[in-house]
């Protein structure tokens, strides 16, 4: 098993129990004798693909949606047994499934880890009532909290709660609550993120000023305030022990969610169901969107629902390197560039870094190069930065 290469999965459930307000993710309500069908191709999907990773060995496994905790958990044991069954799986492996509260029962959770499932990621969002209805969550904050619980009586001893602030209606107060309130729980994880308006939701429409079906919203709080209360999630958490290791992601020592970090760091893996994406051999893809096909496909062969395939080239791979990277609290290594790419990371990016460095928006203690605070602050115009010239590692060979 030393030798081999290794590989995440992440495995998509579209369905939702009602569609929130501000998301943007494949994923929709649909009656429960289509979960079945749904499960019937993913499982077939899974015989078909798995056949052209069997030198590799899965280190991580997330079940994402959507709402993957909507499924009769018979139908989970169901996709794990099959799982198991097709991939070589690292003993250590970290498996997440994401849940809603007021979908999670103790039947559920007792076979979510006799299935192997030992990371629940919980979305939260707010531990305030009124903003939870703005937003469309179909819970309270006390279902959330009986949710937790019941993970906790079943055994769970790595959960992960979700956050988001620049709420409508939010303010600085209303934030410290909920954090106090969470932070009370002792989660292993917290994932903290602002709001963004997604085109195509009913928030975008409607403070876009285009209407969207009735909805009656608050203000948003404004870019210093969305800036205020980011820099209040991290010292509270911080001054509790959860260390920031990536931009929006804060965890206890030990508990840093290791799938996403491949996902930061150039791990491959490969995506299952319905619009999933893939890393895998070089390329880029991902599965088709609509369930109608998705359905119809016979995904017995490899690859069949596989659309957009993008070979990866030596300097996006580069790109991807720095910009995904940089997310990390500890930044790129120039080491690890130089390992990785065969090429010196200060010959290819080096006169961005000195110009971002200059402007206080990177700061260098070699060989790691990471964002300052500021730089977090701006951080998509930074990253954007590192987008490289046509050429550009020709005339690198060249000089």
């Amino acid at each position: 098993m030393m030798n081999r290469q290794e590989l995440e999965l992440y495995i998509h459930i579209p369905f939702c129990i009602r569609k929130c307000a501000y998301c943007d993710f494949l994923s929709f309500a649909a009656p429960e004798r289509v979960y079945r069908d749904y499960m019937d191709k993913l499982i077939e999907e899974i015989y078909g693909q798995s056949a052209c990773f069997q030198e590799h060995v899965v280190t991580s496994i997330f079940l994402g949606g959507g709402t993957p905790s909507v499924l009769p958990a018979d139908l989970v044991e169901e996709l794990f047994a099959v799982l198991l069954d097709c991939f070589c799986m690292d003993g250590d492996a970290e498996v997440t499934i994401e849940a809603n509260p007021g979908t999670l029962t103790m039947e559920k959770l007792e076979v979510y880890r006799q299935s192997g499932i030992n990371r629940i990621s919980l979305g939260l969002q707010s531990a305030d009532d009124q903003e939870l209805k703005y937003l469309g969550r179909i819970h309270t904050y006390d279902e959330f909290l009986k949710s937790y619980q019941r993970a906790r009586q079943a055994g769970f001893t790595n959960i992960n709660v979700d956050l988001m602030s620049a709420l409508p209606g939010q303010d600085l107060h209303s934030l410290k609550c909920t954090l106090r309130k969470v932070m009370m729980l002792r989660p292993e994880h917290i994932s903290a993120y602002s709001l963004i308006l997604e085109e195509g939701t009913p928030f975008y429409d409607f403070y876009r000023g285009e209407g969207a079906g009735g909805l009656v919203l608050p203000p948003l709080p404004d870019e210093d305030m969305d800036r205020a209360m980011y820099y209040l999630t991290r010292d509270m958490l911080e001054a509790q022990g959860y260390g920031r290791y990536e931009i929006s992601n804060y965890a206890k020592p030990g508990f840093e969610c290791r799938h996403n970090m491949g996902y930061w760091t150039g791990t491959e893996y490969l995506g299952l169901g319905l619009g999933a994406s893939s890393y895998t051999f070089g390329h880029r893809y991902h599965n088709v969107t609509d369930l109608g096909e998705y359905l119809s496909l016979d995904l017995s062969q490899a690859g069949a629902a596989a659309r957009d395939v993008q070979k990866l080239e030596l300097e996006d791979k580069m790109e991807e390197f720095m910009f995904l990277g940089l997310r990390l609290t500890r930044g790129v290594s120039g080491s690890q560039f130089l390992e990785r790419f065969g090429q010196n990371m200060w010959k290819v990016y080096g006169d961005v870094i000195r110009k971002m460095e200059r402007k206080g928006l990177l700061k260098v203690e070699a060989p790691w190069v990471r964002l300052t605070d500021l730089g977090v602050d701006v951080s998509n115009g930074v990253l954007s930065e590192f987008l490289l010239e046509p050429g550009v590692l020709e005339r690198l060979r060249e000089g």
